[in-house]
């Protein structure tokens, strides 16, 4: 009888192409773990410290650092080298208490940027879906799969559901309380966070509704009056006014 899930191996060169490894030098990759972020929108833990980071030269010493507990992603020591970390993840070095949030970057795709010390203690998550649960309670699910209760006094009372799909979550790192809401609406600041046009900050002009997230055309600005467009599936708010979060540099400026 054959073995019964997916493969545990993943070769190099049918690794993820944002991927920093040497995919003609090494024959294989690390594959992440399953976790809140899919294997093409993720990068492995090992891969962060060593290719990204470059705190060890080799996977062992790579993983060895990773299992004495000196990395913490959105506040969590993670102990797994396998450990998948992508969009907005918040990464902190324990010794040196430098923070890097991964962020989309043109021609990079994804990207640690380095951010203040005092935005280790939140991250944007986009809301992907909401359903309403017992008790006429809306849970709001985000893209990196964490799931987030909104308690109502009044189910009835639609003036309590402000949270719209597409939405994003300001909450702090680890304990998870929500600090602030972008809606997806003309007039706030995005970042797109896959295709063409990966990494550009704009804000919002226009939503053209399609079928689906993937025919829905959205029109932005970015600061030198520049119109470009992408796919809903791709926008992600960051702020109303100005942006919420770091930048990398010369992406709003």
């Amino acid at each position: 009888m054959g073995g019964m899930g997916g493969s545990r191996h993943l070769k190099a060169l049918a690794a993820p192409a944002f991927w920093p490894i040497l995919r003609k030098e090494y024959k294989w990759a690390v594959k992440p773990s399953p976790g809140p972020h899919p294997i093409d929108r993720c990068i492995p833990l090992l891969i962060v410290v060593r290719n990204m980071l470059n705190y060890a030269k080799t996977s062992r010493e790579a993983g060895k650092l990773i299992a004495e507990g000196h990395f913490k992603v959105d506040g969590v020591v993670r102990r797994s080298y396998k450990y998948p970390v992508g969009l907005m993840d918040v990464i902190e070095v324990v010794a040196t208490g430098e923070v890097f949030r991964v962020l989309p970057v043109s021609t990079k795709y994804m990207d640690l940027v380095k951010v203040p010390r005092e935005e280790g203690s939140f991250k944007l998550c986009r809301i992907e879906n909401k359903t309403v649960v017992k008790g006429g309670h809306i849970q709001l699910n985000l893209h990196d799969g964490r799931s987030y209760l909104i308690r109502v006094s009044d189910p009835r009372n639609p003036l309590e559901d402000v949270y719209e799909t597409l939405g994003t979550l300001k909450i702090s790192v680890p304990k998870q309380q929500l600090l602030d809401y972008v809606p997806l609406k003309e007039g706030v600041i995005a970042i797109v966070t896959w295709g063409r046009n990966v990494g550009r900050v704009g804000r919002i002009v226009s939503i053209q509704r399609g079928f689906k997230r993937v025919k829905s055309i959205v029109t932005l600005e970015d600061r030198g009056g520049v119109k470009f467009q992408t796919s809903l599936n791709y926008v992600l708010p960051i702020g109303v006014e100005n942006p919420l979060i770091h930048l990398p540099s010369g992406a709003w400026q």
